[in-house]
């Protein structure tokens, strides 16, 4: 449990240097990145609960 929310977060960093990068340059490309890395940080925050066996 601990290694995915260590995965989030570095997720949600690369994001935030991504943006930071990309705006700051004007490279559209790392604005992008960072909007990819921000989805898969919240597509893993929400992501799918397990169903439970016998339900």
């Amino acid at each position: 449990m601990i290694k995915k929310w260590l995965i989030l977060l570095v997720l949600l960093f690369a994001a935030l240097a991504s943006y930071s990068y990309g705006f700051s340059q004007g490279i559209v490309l790392f604005v992008a990145l960072g909007v990819i890395l921000e989805l898969s940080f919240w597509f893993g925050v929400i992501g799918k609960k397990k169903s439970k066996a016998g339900r």
